[in-house]
């Protein structure tokens, strides 16, 4: 009699090319993967994966199979989510974040997943957003929030917030008295975001100029970092303002007046497109909802779920005209 494990086991298979890499998704072992797909080929009376080449790839039966396996697990996980206790909803969930998130409304995601969702376990990872991405098309991770969604088919986004960013320093390098022009800003070190994110490569166009000394910019993967060292008076910290609002109250940091302008940092949750991933929706509908209540972004509404988003060009053409806007401020 065919079982839910057995085609699930079949579906990450197929999906992640290898029963290892299935073994690790569904934490198992190797051969019990191996006699799940036993069990099921024997049951259905065909061959279903072909296991000649170092990727686990579908036959012609494997491939029928995939369509009705995907029908039934999308509507087994439906199921449960719509009729069964909350409880029901078990498991982990490995969940991709980038760092400006976890210092602002992170901990009130979690408290919700924990309440809604008691049996639901959440695995988390930081890191910079195209390192995530890049997790969540190898199937690394389930749900990521990262900058923007990412431009490739079969990936879903839901548009959380957006995050204003500040040129934020010590009080100690007296630069109080605004607004400050980018030559101003240009003596000083900047901080930032590491190398190979998008806020890192908008603030090198900013100040990487013939008519402006050589660039000194100090980029850091840990944003913890950037704001000590932006408090120890070691430069100017461009990052958002909304995660250093402790710092600002105290005074261990102050906002500068410039006449520069950067686009905020719109963040997403994305997840791949999958009829089994209803707990990976439905926590990315919390992170929304959480986002949007959350005084620290500037919340989307609930109409812009999944809504498309601008493209890598697109993105490119706000950013530049951001940055000559500022220019013609300037002149």
């Amino acid at each position: 009699m065919l079982d839910f494990k057995s085609i699930e086991t079949f579906l990450w298979v197929v999906k992640l090319g290898s029963f290892r890499g299935a073994a690790q998704r569904l934490n198992t072992t190797q051969p019990a993967i191996s006699q799940r797909i036993a069990q099921l080929e024997r049951e259905m009376g065909v061959r279903l994966l072909n296991r000649d080449h170092r990727i686990a790839s579908p036959t012609p039966s494997g491939r029928q199979m995939m369509v009705y396996a995907e029908k039934l697990m999308g509507l087994r996980a439906e199921m449960m989510a719509e009729v069964g206790d909350r409880s029901a909803m078990r498991g982990f969930l490995r969940l991709g974040v980038a760092e400006t998130i976890v210092h602002t409304w992170l901990p009130d995601l979690i408290k919700s997943v924990n309440t809604t969702y008691p049996n639901l376990s959440l695995e988390i990872e930081v890191d910079i957003s195209p390192n995530l991405t890049a997790r969540l098309l190898a199937q690394e991770i389930e749900l990521a929030f990262v900058l923007g969604p990412p431009q490739v088919s079969g990936v879903r986004s839901r548009e959380l917030c957006d995050y204003p960013i500040g040129f934020l320093a010590s009080p100690a390098l007296g630069l109080g008295n605004g607004p400050l022009d980018v030559q101003a800003l240009a003596k000083f070190p900047i901080i930032t975001f590491p190398r190979k994110s998008q806020p890192y490569e908008v603030v090198r166009s900013l100040f990487n100029r013939a008519d402006l000394p050589p660039i000194r910019l100090h980029a850091s993967a840990s944003l913890a970092t950037v704001i000590h060292m932006a408090i120890e008076g070691l430069g100017i910290a461009v990052i958002p303002d909304a995660i250093v609002e402790s710092e600002l109250a105290d005074g261990r940091l102050q906002q500068l007046e410039t006449t520069l302008q950067i686009p905020p940092l719109t963040f997403s949750a994305s997840w791949l497109s999958s009829p089994e991933m209803i707990a990976t929706e439905r926590v990315a509908e919390l992170a929304g909802k959480i986002a949007a209540s959350h005084a620290s972004c500037q919340g989307r509404n609930e109409g812009s779920s999944h809504r498309p988003s601008r493209t890598p060009s697109q993105a490119s053409s706000h950013a530049s005209a951001s940055v000559d806007a500022a220019a013609a401020a300037r002149h």
